[in-house]
Formats: C-alpha cells, structure tokens, sequence
C-alpha cells in the first residue's frame, strides 16, 4: 500500500499541456549518464517514448558583467579562448594539469574549497556555483564535494589534477545528455500509478506494536509489519520522534532550500542555446533559464517560444518577467506564464553528510522493519531517487512478495 498526502502522485514531477506546449512543473529530464531511469522506463514498457535533447544545438550561457557568454567545453581550446575567465584563472589552471596525488585522503569539505584549491575563486563564482545553484538550490561554500560530486574527489585522488583526471578519463558518447519522455514525465508517473495500491491520506503518527508499526492516517489507525518513508527527511523526523527520537534529530539535521518553476510562452524568439545561468555575484531572482524548444524536440508548437524559469524561492512571480526580458531581449508579451512553487523541497548535501547518513543507517540497522529513502540521502536526480527505491523495495520483499500492508 502506497499512503500519499498530496491529491496527486508524482512529488515535485508534474507535467500539463497548456496553450499546446507540454510544460513541466518540476525537472524536465534525468541524465542519460545514470542508467536507472531508463531501466525503470524498460520494465514500464515505455521506451519507444523516450526522446533525448537536442545536443547538436546544445550550449549554455553564463551571465557575466552585463553579457551572455557560453559555458566552455572541457577541452583546451575552449578554456584558452573563453573571455568568461581571466587570465590569471586561465595560468592557473594550466599549472594545476601538473598536480600531483597527494599521499593522505582529502577529509569532506566544501565544494568552494576543492575548486578553490584547484582553480580558484573565480571558477567558484562562474562555473560550480551557478551549476550547483540550478541542481541543488545550495550554495558551493556549504555544499559537500564528497557527496554532490564524489568523481571529482576520486579523480583527485587518483591523478591529483581534476583536469588530467577528466581529461583521461572522458569517453566518447552517442547517447545525448539528457533524456525524457515524449509525452513528459508526468508519464511515467501514471505508469507507475497503475502499478500501486495508493491511499490518500496524511499519515500524522507512528507508533511502534509488538507486530511492527500502527499508522494513523487521517484519522484512522492501520496497521502494518514494514514502513519505508519516502518523504523529506523533515518529515521523516516529524513521525520518527516517537519510534526513536536520536534517528529523528540525525534526520532534522538534513536542510532543505525551496524553489519556484516559473514557465511563460512567447510568440517566436531568436535566443540561441537551451538556456543560460546567472551567477549568484549578477543574480536578482533568476537562477537560471531553460528554452525548452531548442532542448527538446516535441514541446513547444512552431508559434511558440517556451521558456522555464528557475528562482530560488517561493514568492509571486512579479517582476521575473521583466528581469528575464533583461537578461535576454526577448521580446512581447507572455501568452501564458504558469508557476510552480516547491517548499522545502530541494535536500541540501552539506559537508559532513556522509556521516550525517552513516549515522542514519546505523540507528535503522536497529530498528526492524522500518526503511527510507528519497532525495535526502544518496542523490536528488531522478535516477538517483529510482535507485534508492529499488534498493529499498528489494529489502522490504527479498522474494517480490512483501506484506501486502506495507508502505513502499
């Protein structure tokens, strides 16, 4: 049995049509890289409706002292070229090719520390930290390397240089960068709905039974052997103070940041590129853009230009408009603009969250029949969240036949 809250399934994933463009609410994609999501998407039997980006027109800008200027490639070329870093970073990280391994482990730190001491603050400001802010809605000096970008550290480890590492390592691909469903993620989300035994309904309490776990739901008590929460981790620590209290304050200790997805048409625009980012030392609201049409084929009609807009908050959506028109050019009026606030919705993975999560798993190795999993732990991305729950769905019913009163 599946208890959900909200009156719909799906969490932060949410897709309509409106004005004949197909317009996610919440991510518009998962990476092509994590093979999770495509797994799932097999066994659901919809694969002929995955699409990918449209990477032959793939660029971002980056906004920098009044203009838009394009991410550079990892590649030579691109970083000596590029007028978004100085020549200072540019000697910089031409001197750090030559870094070697260092002979101790690096302990967890931030990810503004790491890149700092591989390329300095300037690439902080223009390259990890608008990146980190359009994912992770988190701030690179509290961010933790180890645990939002565990290859750079194993790279570091093994060749000392995050270029050279890179570099040796990068692998030649025809799979395109993103992928996602023709008919939007929402999709998969009703596939799946037709798999489960879903109740609406808030669960307000947990209690410990002899048996296992008595719910109250709405009102109503229900009993069950297994409970695996898949909610924030502050929500999980909200019904866990009465099942184990020093679980519940390791829970609390996982921050979320909220968002808002603010999606508006246009009649067609001249805006090259899947979008742009806005660094945090040039922002006002806007984090960053995504131009839907050019990254993926299938959802916007020629007459219409769509555009997703990402601030870091869950205000009104006054004066977005204007800072986008700002920031681009573009021009007329919106023929829809749509909003989509997410409170407390984005986990922050700060330095020290791996002990933070070990700790969590040694006080549920005590508990039987109690589980967890979603966007708190082990990744925030789509595929990262399947695979948690498959892990977990695995431990609840080894066999594929679990108790039929247990919340997956």
């Amino acid at each position: 049995m599946l208890i959900e809250k909200r009156p719909r399934l799906g969490g932060v994933i949410q897709t309509e049509r409106i004005d004949a463009c197909l317009v996610e609410g919440g991510p518009d994609s998962f990476l092509s890289s994590k093979p999770w999501a495509m797994a799932l998407i097999r066994e659901l039997g919809l694969e002929h409706e995955v699409i990918g980006s449209n990477d032959h027109l793939r660029k971002t800008f980056i906004r920098k002292q009044g203009r838009m200027i394009p991410l550079p490639a990892v590649e030579v070329a691109s970083v000596i070229t590029t007028p978004l870093l100085s020549w200072t970073t540019k000697a910089k990280i031409a001197r750090e090719y030559f870094r070697r391994p260092a002979t101790t482990p690096r302990p967890d730190c931030s990810v503004a520390e790491f890149i700092t001491d591989h390329y300095g603050q300037e690439v902080v400001d223009y390259v990890a930290e608008p990146l980190l802010a359009g994912v992770y809605g988190g701030t690179p000096e509290t961010l933790s390397v180890a645990s939002v970008a565990p290859k750079f550290v194993e790279l570091e480890s093994k060749y000392g240089s995050l270029s050279k590492g890179i570099l040796a390592e990068r692998k030649p691909s025809t799979e395109p960068t993103f992928r996602t469903l023709k008919n939007g993620l929402g999709s998969l989300v009703e596939a799946l709905q037709t798999k489960a035994n879903v109740v609406h309904g808030e669960v307000e309490t947990i209690e410990r039974t002899p048996g296992g776990y008595r719910l109250r739901v709405s009102g109503d008590w229900l009993d069950a052997e297994r409970v695996a929460l898949a909610c924030e981790s502050h929500a999980s620590a909200a019904l866990l103070r009465a099942v184990d209290p020093v679980l519940a304050q390791e829970l609390s200790k996982i921050p979320y940041t909220s968002s808002t997805v603010i999606a508006m048409a246009f009649e067609p625009q001249s805006l090259e590129g899947f979008g742009f980012l806005v660094p945090r030392k040039e922002r006002r609201r806007i984090v960053a853009c995504t131009f839907m049409g050019t990254k993926f084929p299938f959802r916007v009609p020629e007459n219409r230009f769509l555009v997703r807009c990402f601030v870091s908050d869950t205000g009104d959506d006054s004066g977005v408009l204007e800072e986008l028109r700002d920031l681009t050019g573009l021009r007329g009026d919106p023929v829809f603009i749509r909003s989509y606030p997410w409170p407390q919705s984005m986990a922050q993975y700060l330095v020290g969250h791996g002990a933070t999560i070990s700790r969590i798993q040694d006080r549920l190795s005590n508990i039987s029949g109690l589980y967890l999993t979603g966007n708190a732990y082990y990744g925030v991305g789509i595929p990262d969240c399947i695979r948690g729950a498959r892990q977990l769905a695995e431990k609840v019913t080894p066999s594929g036949n679990g108790p039929s009163n247990a919340k997956y």
